[in-house]
């Protein structure tokens, strides 16, 4: 008889949680002191969401916190991850932080412990301050990581106001995601690219996506110097960042295709994790991105070697890479783009189920495992979000569907069945989402929770199926 799958499968001290961040949650957006941030402007610009939606209440956690830290609660989950608001923290960016802002997270954090679940704080979840953006051009700027400015000095005030009590920290979130969508394809905020990619008020996709990269990985390295060398002995706490990968399957066993999808991985996640293991950028992205690519110092690299406790994985679906012809052109001489940043590499299919935008299938997330565990020094890793969307359409009026159950089980025992065996170091794992929540360029059109949220019945919070089953797989009690 097959077991049943619960808490217990898993080893003593492992941990579940669920994920949320504070500009797709919070709302609030002008209140104690808060100004916005460059998804605030985005958002607001006509065109870009598909339901001309703005987060400007969001699922309005900002105010309900405590009535969603019980509904967490009630499903017998460890710990929550959250992001903190860099632009309520600095509303201008720098130098003056806002007292009110400290005073919210400090209820927060102490609300989340009083109930038992441990705090996972997320510095940067792609909201940078608007200031900093019409200033110098947020992260297109070396100002925003330099010693002593801006990303350093938000990041040591959350560790000197949370870090007594927060023990866990995340630096980044997805950067790969925020650069490639932000600045190659203008997607997401601020929404640059080149002319012939999209209709972007600005941008070069060639070159913005790596020079974005490069402070992102410098200004994470800054966090955890300020860390490591000023907080993390008195406060015995850990510091990591959460990268997005896809999982790229070779569509055969030919050599050519296996290297495409070698290639592919070290663009899509070898782009962060390469410098943040062994100080430097993966071969493929030295090789094909030459000049465009810039290049650390002696003591950026010290900085960025070895510069995670733990890593972060966002994993949500997989795709087949097949080598690319050579008679396959693309626009231009975009290293960014779709095409190109897989250098010889393009997707032959989604593997999986059609949810929406996302393909799942549960072998994916065992396979990156492995792949990190085996080029990546089995570093200690974090699943830090992984589920499906949900289409609003399907969802109306019909909060208890039963799809992400079987996803959520599937993806949990695939994990949990190999993880081990293989000799992963797997040790939390954050469903994404809390609740349905504004799902950045999609608006409310998508319904990522656990928790139903009802947009047009005063926010009504409802669990869903997946809540249920979530809480009856974390009863402490088997």
């Amino acid at each position: 008889m097959q077991d049943v799958l619960s808490r217990d499968s898993f080893p003593k001290g492992f941990v579940f949680g669920a994920a949320s961040s504070a500009y797709q949650y919070e709302g609030a957006a002008r209140e104690d002191g808060r100004q916005p941030s460059i998804w605030d402007v985005y958002a607001h610009i006509p065109g870009k969401i598909v339901d001309k939606s703005t987060a400007d209440v969001a699922s309005d956690q900002y105010h309900r916190y405590k009535e969603d830290i019980s509904l967490l609660h009630s499903l017998n989950a460890d710990a929550y991850r959250l992001s903190i608001a860099w632009s309520r923290m600095f509303p201008d960016g720098t130098q003056h932080v806002n007292p009110k802002a400290i005073a919210h997270y400090n209820d927060v954090i102490d609300a989340l412990l009083t109930k038992g679940l441990k705090p996972y704080v997320t510095l940067f979840h792609w909201d940078v301050p608007y200031a900093l953006e019409k200033s110098y051009g947020g992260f297109l700027s070396p100002q925003i990581q330099r010693r002593g400015i801006d990303f350093g000095v938000y990041a040591e005030a959350c560790f000197k106001a949370f870090g007594d009590r927060v023990k866990d920290w995340i630096t980044l979130n997805e950067p790969h995601a925020f650069a490639f969508y932000g600045y190659g394809v203008g997607l997401l905020a601020p929404g640059r690219c080149s002319p012939e990619i999209g209709n972007c008020t600005g941008g070069d996709s060639s070159t913005e996506p790596y020079v974005v990269t490069h402070h992102l990985l410098l200004a994470h390295a800054k966090a955890t110097e300020i860390y490591t060398k000023r907080y993390k002995a008195s406060q015995k706490g850990t510091i990591g960042i959460t990268l997005d990968s896809k999982w790229l399957e070779p569509v055969s066993n030919s050599k050519k295709d296996k290297a495409a999808a070698e290639r592919a991985m070290e663009f899509e996640l070898g782009c962060m994790l390469h410098p943040v293991t062994y100080g430097e950028y993966p071969p493929a992205m030295t090789s094909k991105a030459g000049s465009r690519l810039p290049k650390f110092t002696a003591e950026q690299k010290k900085w960025l070697k070895g510069s995670c406790d733990f890593i972060g994985i966002n994993h949500y679906f997989s795709v087949y890479v097949k080598d690319k012809p050579n008679n396959i052109r693309v626009k231009g001489d975009l290293l960014s783009s779709p095409q190109t940043i897989y250098q010889n590499a393009y997707y032959k299919d989604l593997i999986g189920r059609n949810v929406n935008s996302f393909f799942v299938v549960p072998f994916g997330i065992r396979k990156l495992m492995s792949y990190i565990k085996d080029n990546y020094r089995n570093p200690v890793i974090y699943i830090t979000e992984n589920d499906q969307d949900r289409l609003f359409k399907s969802v109306l009026n019909k909060p208890c569907r039963s799809n992400t159950v079987r996803l959520i089980d599937n993806l949990i025992s695939s994990f949990q069945s190999d993880y081990r065996r293989d000799g992963c170091r797997v040790q939390a794992y954050f469903v994404w989402s809390f609740l349905d929540n504004w799902e950045w360029i999609s608006g409310f059109t998508v319904r990522m929770g656990i928790i139903h949220i009802q947009y047009d019945n005063n926010l009504k919070r409802i669990p869903k199926k997946s809540a249920h089953w979530y809480a009856k797989f974390l009863n402490k009690k088997h």
